[in-house]
C-alpha cells in the first residue's frame, strides 16, 4: 500500500512538473504616447497594429524602432484588421450614408512598402467578413466579395452559428457546437491543420478543418494562436454593465493545460500573439508585451 501510495505521488509530481511557463521579459508599449486597444501583431512578431477605444482609425507600430505608422483615420479601421500572409494589412471602414441613413462598410489593403491604402471593395450594406488564410486573404460580403486569389491555401471566417473553410478553393461550412448567438474569433494554427473559435455560451472550441472539435477550452474569449499547440486568450467577467476582472490565459489545444500570465485583478484584455511574443492591453488602454518560456 505505502509502494503504490508514493508510486502514484511520484507520477502526479511528474506531471505537475512536466509544464512550467515563465514570463521572460516584460515590456510596456508605447507609454506616455497614447492608449491603444485592438492589438495584433504580425507573424513575425516584429509588427503592432491598433486603434482607440473606438476603433476609430488604425495605427502600426514598428517594435523595432517604435515608430508609429497611422494606416486610416476612418471609422471601424482599427476594430477587425488582419495581416496577410504577405504582409499587407487588411481593415474594413464604416459609414452612415446621407441619403439612406445605413451603413455602408468598405474593404481597404494597406501596403507598407508604398505606405498607401487601396479599396479592394466598394462600399455596400451589411457585414463583411475577414477570412484570413494560410496563403491569402478575403473579404466577404452579403453582396460582393473580394479574393486575393480563388486558392487561399487554408483560410476560415465565422458567420451566424457557422465556421466557414476554405481549403483549395472548396468552400465549406460546419456547425460544431450549438450556439444561437453565434460564432467569433476564428483562425487558423501555424501548422494549418486546427482551428480555433469562439461560441457564445460555450467558449473556446478547437476543431480539425473539417469541423470536428478536438477540444472544448472554457468559456473564455479572443482566442489566438501562440504557437501549433498553445492558445492565448482572455478570461473575462461583468456585472451586466461593465467589467469585473479581466486576465489573460495561456491554453493549451488539446485541453490539458491552462496557465494564468496575469492576475484576473490586472483588468488585461485583448491578447495577441506572434514571432513569441504576447501582446494585451488594459481596460485602460496600456499596452503590454511579453515573451514566455513554456518547459515540458
Amino acid at each position: 500500500m505505502k509502494k503504490t501510495f508514493l508510486l502514484l505521488m511520484w507520477a502526479w509530481a511528474l506531471v505537475a512538473g512536466a509544464q512550467q511557463v515563465t514570463i521572460t521579459s516584460t515590456t510596456r508599449l508605447l507609454k506616455d504616447v497614447e492608449p491603444a486597444f485592438y492589438p495584433t501583431l504580425n507573424a513575425s512578431g516584429d509588427r503592432l497594429l491598433y486603434s482607440d477605444a473606438s476603433a476609430h482609425g488604425l495605427k502600426m507600430l514598428d517594435l523595432a524602432t517604435s515608430k508609429v505608422t497611422t494606416i486610416s483615420n476612418d471609422d471601424g479601421a482599427g476594430f477587425d484588421a488582419k495581416w496577410s500572409n504577405d504582409g499587407k494589412v487588411y481593415y474594413i471602414t464604416s459609414e452612415v450614408n446621407s441619403k439612406d441613413h445605413l451603413v455602408y462598410r468598405t474593404g481597404k489593403r494597406y501596403d507598407l512598402a508604398r505606405n498607401t491604402s487601396k479599396v479592394v471593395l466598394e462600399a455596400q450594406h451589411g457585414a463583411l467578413h475577414l477570412e484570413t488564410g494560410t496563403q491569402g486573404m478575403a473579404i466577404n460580403g452579403t453582396r460582393h466579395s473580394y479574393a486575393t486569389s480563388s486558392s487561399r491555401g487554408v483560410s476560415v471566417y465565422t458567420t451566424g452559428s457557422q465556421l466557414v473553410v476554405n481549403q483549395g478553393g472548396k468552400e465549406s461550412r460546419f456547425t460544431p457546437v450549438e450556439s444561437y448567438a453565434g460564432y467569433l474569433w476564428s483562425s487558423i494554427s501555424p501548422g494549418g491543420d486546427k482551428i480555433a473559435f469562439f461560441a457564445a455560451g460555450k467558449g473556446i472550441i478547437v476543431t480539425t478543418l473539417k469541423g470536428k472539435v478536438l477540444a472544448q477550452l472554457g468559456n473564455y474569449e479572443m482566442p489566438c494562436w501562440y504557437n501549433n499547440d498553445y492558445i492565448v486568450a482572455q478570461n473575462a467577467t461583468d456585472d451586466g454593465h461593465q467589467f469585473t476582472s479581466s486576465q489573460i490565459l495561456l491554453l493549451k489545444a488539446d485541453g490539458t493545460f491552462r496557465h494564468e500570465l496575469t492576475p484576473r485583478t490586472s483588468m488585461t484584455m485583448q491578447p495577441t500573439a506572434g514571432g513569441g511574443k504576447i501582446v494585451y492591453t488594459t481596460i485602460d488602454g496600456n499596452l503590454t508585451m511579453i515573451t514566455i518560456d513554456i518547459n515540458e
